[in-house]
């Protein structure tokens, strides 16, 4: 049970190290998967406030397709909302 433990604690943390990667290739205006400049934002949800937004991107170029929940930079207290 132990193992079964460890093995899926690994896999986790190895599926967002790679998240971060993806979303960091994005962030400079690439495609992660086929390395064009043809990413696009195509949805752009908050979860209020003090939630995360969740970010949709898409390639036109591949097809490729993600989601990143990504924390907003501001609360309600720092008139950021909305």
């Amino acid at each position: 049970m132990i193992i079964i433990l460890i093995g899926s604690v690994t896999v986790y943390i190895y599926y967002l190290k790679e998240k971060k990667e993806q979303l960091s290739i994005i962030e400079r205006g690439f495609c992660p998967r086929c390395k064009h400049n043809s990413i696009e934002l195509v949805d752009k949800r908050s979860g209020g406030c003090s939630g995360p937004q969740i970010l949709s991107f898409e390639c036109m170029e591949c097809g490729y397709h993600n989601s990143f929940a990504v924390e907003s930079s501001g609360g309600c207290g720092s008139g950021r909302c909305g």
